[in-house]
């Protein structure tokens, strides 16, 4: 897909990040993966973004994550993939490149690896990454990767496939700096965990869409909540969020991680082999998956 129309297409649309399935051995489970693509693709959004933090990434190989893109555009040709991207600048770039190859649309450039870094060190490293591919690269701005309006402005202004900022900060006046500033020239996504939680927030702060976990195994639900926000109806919005979304981060918030474990649970529970997360995440336990049967008796 061009990078124009892959910017238009995730402008407001709702887009989702589906769990990365594990057979028996460990391994990457490519059959499951699709298999639960293919159910997901019976339901409108504007892009998959595969291997991504719901998708484990930071678990996969880079080998992995290029064969993960490949089973993805296999079964869901007619839909746009962005895959995770991200590690240290060299193995970015390269693996931006090897995504490229593999039939992927896009990258979502996820921090770097383990050490701060200043602005123009960020800088650098996203613009060697833009450089490295002609696909559409989205920056998501989370953990030791974050930017400032102006780094967003330059790297904008010398990278035409940069086309889009996603936050997972919290930090809703960097997020409107970056919104006012760069206007149409970027697409923005709302990239907290169970974004739901935050989309009233972000909208105000010039963000009109996000990226959904629970898609994985409650699309009707996502999607439900995903067309009363764009139509401004906090109403269903509040209710949703009192019914559904809060007692699911009640069980995500009883451990680090369980914003992962939590969403394959759910996969599970629909009827797709998943498999583990792998360390060092931990898995739901036996009463917590009984919580999340419950939760998705309500909805499903």
């Amino acid at each position: 897909m061009e990078n124009n129309d892959l910017q238009a297409r995730i402008r407001n649309g709702l887009l989702s990040f589906p769990v990365t399935p594990f057979g028996s051995d460990g391994r990457f489970a490519p059959g499951p993966f699709a298999a639960h693509l293919e159910w997901l693709s019976a339901y409108p959004v504007a892009g998959l973004i595969v291997a991504g933090g719901t998708g484990e990434m930071f678990s996969l190989t880079p080998s992995e994550i290029v064969d993960v893109v490949k089973t993805a555009k296999a079964a869901c040709p007619g839909q746009p993939i962005i895959s995770g991207c991200g590690y240290g600048t060299q193995m970015a770039c390269e693996l931006a490149q090897e995504i490229e190859a593999a039939g992927g649309d896009g990258i979502l450039l996820l921090p770097h690896y383990l050490v701060g870094a200043p602005q123009d060190g960020i800088e650098a490293h996203i613009r060697a990454v833009c450089n490295a591919t002609r696909m559409g690269v989205i920056v998501y701005n989370r953990g030791q990767s974050r930017v400032s309006a102006q780094t967003i402005a330059r790297l904008a202004d010398d990278c035409p496939n940069l086309i889009g900022f996603k936050d997972g900060t919290g930090d809703i006046d960097t997020v409107r700096r970056v919104t006012l500033k760069m206007g149409d020239r970027l697409s923005y996504i709302g990239g907290m965990p169970t974004h739901e939680l935050f989309a009233q927030a972000y909208r105000g702060a010039g963000m009109p869409t996000y990226s959904s976990a629970v898609f994985n195994f409650v699309p009707e639900t996502a999607l439900k909540f995903h067309k009363a926000f764009t139509e401004s109806d906090d109403a269903t919005c509040e209710k949703m969020l009192a019914d559904f979304y809060y007692p699911f981060a009640e069980i995500r918030d009883r451990k680090t991680g369980y914003a992962v474990s939590a969403i394959k649970a759910g996969v599970r529970l629909r009827g797709f082999e998943t498999g583990p997360v792998r360390s060092p995440l931990t898995d739901l336990t036996d009463e917590e998956v009984e919580m999340m049967q419950e939760l998705i008796k309500g909805v499903a």
